[in-house]
C-alpha cells in the first residue's frame, strides 16, 4: 500500500540530542508552579493543589520498555528520523525515564489540574477531598515543549505514572487501551479532523497491572472480570494541552475567592492559551477584553467545526465533559469513544456516559462546554459591561453557528455544497429528515453506505451494501424499497439542480459535473474507519508480543479515503459481523484503563 504522506524530504532530527535543541518551556516558564510542589517532582502520592498553574512532577519509567510502533506520518513532519524510535536515549525518554535527557531538556516533567463539568453542571463528588481540588492529570505528564519549523509542539506521556492527581489510582494505562489511542489520534488526522497526535508506543515486557474487563463474548454492560494486562506508555502531541476544564478551574477560584492571586492566575492562563492556540488569528497587542471577545468567537469556531466533522466521519467522543474539550478546538480524550457501524443517533459506546454525550447530541454536548468556557472568561469582564454583553451575544450565537456548521456538513457530505438551499429549502429539508429516517429504520451501516452513495448509484442496489437487514425478510419490503427509490430521486434530483445552477460553463457535461461531485464526495466520505472490532484482536495479538496486525490497521486508517487492495477492501470494508453485537469490549466499553 502506498503512504499518502511520503515526504522527499531528509529528516534533520536524527539523535535525542538534536531534538533537545529545540526544547522551549513556555508553560513552566510563563506560568505558576504550585506553592506546595516540589521542585524535584518526586510529588506522587494524592492531595489538594490549591493554586498555581501546574505541578512538577516526574515521570515514572516502565521497565525493560520494548518498543510498539511509532507514527511515521508524524515522524515526517517533524523531522525525525524513523530510526529514533527504537533508539535507546529515545525510548527511554518516551517510556518515562528522563534522568539522562541532554540539555537543555529538562529531567522533571509537569502535570496540571483541571475542573470537572459533565453537561453544564459542576461536579466535585468525584474528588477525593469533596472540594474539587483533586482533580486533574492523573497518569498523564507533559515532559517536552518543542518550537520545530516555527510550529509548538508539546509532548505528554498518558501512562507516565502516578502525580497528586492520580486520586489513589496507578498512574499507568494499559497496552490494550493504549493502542486504541494510538490508532484513533492518527486516523482522525487522516480523516481531516482536528486532534491531538500520536507520536510513539513502548510497552513494559515485565510491568502488568490488574484492571476490570470483559469476558470473551461476554453480554455484560460492565466488565464482569479482573485481567493482568501489560502496562504502556503513549506519547501524544499538540500545541498545547489547555482543557475548558483548566480555565474552569482558575474562573471557580476566582468566583470563590480561593486565594490573593485567583484572577492574576486566570489571566496568565487564558493569554497563555492565546499566545500557544491563537496567535495567528488574534493580535497579541490587544487590549485583554478585545482579546478575550475574539478568543470566544474563534473557539467557537472551531468547536463547532469540530462537532460537524464528528459527525461527518460517525465519530461519538462518548464522555465530553469540560475536562475532555480542548481549549484549542480539536478532539483530546480518546478514552471510551467510538465509530458508528449501525447508524443510531443515539449511539454511545460508553455505558456510563447516557444519552446526553451520544452521538447526535455531541452539538448539545459541545454547547455545554461552550457555556463552561464562558463562565470561566466572564470574570475578566466582571468591570466590563460592555464586553460582558458581547461575551453574551458570542454564548447566544452558538446554537446558530453549530446549525449552520452541520448544514454545511450535510450539503458537503451529499455532494450538494454548490445547491442554492434558500430557493429549495423545503425539499432539501424533507429529504434531509426521510434521510435520517430510512437510515434508522433500515438499519444502515454509517460509513458504507455514504461511501456507496459516493458514486452516485443509478439505482439503490449499491446502497444495499450498507443495509444490515436483509430487505427481502422484511414484512414492509415493498414499502421500504419504494421509499429509499423515491428518497434517491429526490437527492438526484437536487444533484441536477445543484449542477445546473453552478454550471455556467456549457462545454462541461453532465457526465463530468457527476463524476466531479463524485470524486469530491469520496473526499468527505471516508471508506475505512476504525472499527472496534478491528482493534481487538490488534491489541489481543500485542499483548503477545505480535504487531503485525497493529501496523497493518496503522497503514489502513491513515489511508481511510483511498481505494485500496482488493484484499484490504474485504476485510476491512464490511458490514459488523451479526456475532459482535452486545459484546462488552467490541460493541460498549465501561471505561478506557
Amino acid at each position: 500500500m502506498k503512504n499518502s504522506h511520503a515526504s522527499k524530504n531528509k529528516p534533520t532530527i536524527t539523535t535525542l540530542h538534536d531534538l533537545a535543541s529545540f526544547a522551549d518551556y513556555s508553560f513552566m516558564d510563563k506560568l505558576n508552579p504550585d506553592p506546595q510542589s516540589r521542585e524535584d517532582g518526586n510529588d506522587f502520592e494524592p492531595r489538594q493543589v490549591f493554586s498555581g498553574h501546574y505541578v512538577p512532577v516526574k515521570p515514572t519509567p516502565i521497565r525493560n520498555p520494548e518498543y510498539v510502533s511509532h507514527s511515521q506520518n508524524l515522524f515526517i513532519e517533524l523531522g525525525l528520523n524513523d530510526c529514533l524510535a527504537t533508539s535507546s536515549d529515545f525510548m527511554k525518554l518516551f517510556s518515562g525515564d528522563m534522568s539522562q535527557v541532554p540539555a537543555p531538556m529538562r529531567k522533571v516533567g509537569w502535570s496540571t489540574g483541571y475542573a470537572l463539568s459533565i453537561y453544564g453542571t459542576e461536579y466535585i463528588q468525584q474528588c477525593p477531598f469533596q472540594t474539587g481540588n483533586g482533580y486533574g492529570d492523573g497518569r498523564a505528564i507533559s515532559i517536552l515543549e518543542a518550537v520545530i519549523n516555527g510550529q509548538r509542539w508539546e509532548m505528554q506521556l498518558k501512562g507516565g505514572g502516578r502525580t497528586p492527581y492520580c486520586r489513589g489510582a496507578d498512574g499507568r494505562a494499559v497496552l490494550r487501551s493504549s493502542i486504541r489511542e494510538f490508532l484513533a489520534q492518527e486516523h482522525m488526522h487522516a480523516l481531516g479532523v482536528p486532534t491531538s497526535r500520536s507520536l510513539s508506543l513502548y510497552v513494559s515486557k515485565t510491568d502488568k497491572v490488574q484492571r476490570p474487563w470483559y469476558s470473551e463474548n461476554s453480554h455484560s454492560e460492565n466488565p464482569d472480570r479482573l485481567i493482568s494486562e501489560p502496562v504502556a506508555i503513549s506519547t501524544r502531541v499538540a500545541p498545547s494541552f489547555i482543557r475548558v476544564g483548566q480555565l474552569e478551574l482558575f474562573g471557580r477560584r476566582v468566583r470563590h475567592q480561593a486565594h490573593d492571586n485567583a484572577i492574576q492566575e486566570l489571566e496568565k492562563i487564558v493569554l497563555h492559551l492565546i499566545e500557544r492556540e491563537y496567535a495567528d488569528v488574534i493580535d497579541l497587542k490587544l487590549p485583554l477584553p478585545d482579546k478575550i471577545i475574539l478568543l470566544a468567537k474563534e473557539f467557537r469556531n472551531r468547536l463547532t467545526t469540530l462537532i460537524a466533522n464528528w459527525i461527518r466521519i460517525g465519530f461519538c467522543q462518548g464522555n465530553f465533559n469540560s475536562d475532555n474539550c480542548a481549549a484549542g478546538g480539536y478532539t483530546l480524550d480518546y478514552g471510551p469513544f467510538g465509530f458508528c457501524d449501525v447508524f443510531d443517533p443515539q449511539y454511545q459506546p460508553w455505558t456510563g456516559g447516557g444519552l446526553h454525550f451520544s452521538f447526535m447530541n455531541q452539538p448539545n454536548a459541545a454547547q455545554k462546554n461552550f457555556d463552561s468556557f464562558c463562565s470561566a472568561l466572564r470574570p475578566l469582564l466582571s468591570s466590563k459591561h460592555e464586553y460582558s454583553k458581547q461575551l453574551d451575544e458570542v454564548q447566544e450565537e452558538f446554537s446558530n453557528v453549530m446549525h449552520t456548521q452541520m448544514n454545511n456538513m450535510w450539503a458537503v457530505k451529499l455532494g450538494l455544497e454548490q445547491l442554492n438551499t434558500v430557493n429549495h429549502q423545503q425539499v432539501y429539508n424533507s429529504m434531509l429528515s426521510e434521510l435520517e429516517t430510512l437510515m434508522k429504520q433500515t438499519k444502515v451501516d454509517y460509513t458504507i453506505f455514504f461511501r456507496e452513495l459516493s458514486s452516485i448509484p443509478d439505482d439503490i442496489t449499491a446502497l444495499q451494501k450498507s443495509f444490515y437487514d436483509d430487505l427481502s425478510s422484511c414484512t414492509d419490503e415493498q414499502i421500504l424499497n419504494e421509499r429509499w427509490n423515491n428518497w434517491l430521486a429526490d437527492w438526484k434530483t437536487l444533484i441536477n439542480i445543484s449542477i445546473n445552477e453552478s454550471n455556467s460553463n456549457q462545454s462541461v457535461t453532465r457526465a463530468q459535473s457527476i463524476q466531479e461531485i463524485s470524486t469530491q464526495m469520496k473526499l468527505v466520505n471516508p471508506k475505512y474507519i476504525l472499527r472496534e472490532w478491528f482493534v481487538v484482536p490488534a491489541y489481543q495479538q500485542a499483548a503477545s508480543g505480535n504487531y503485525s496486525l497493529l501496523k497493518e490497521l496503522q497503514q489502513v486508517m491513515t489511508q481511510p479515503y483511498d481505494e485500496l487492495t482488493k484484499d484490504i477492501e474485504e476485510k476491512y470494508y464490511q458490514l459488523k459481523p451479526t456475532k459482535f453485537f452486545e459484546i462488552g469490549g467490541l460493541s460498549h466499553l465501561s471505561c478506557s484503563s
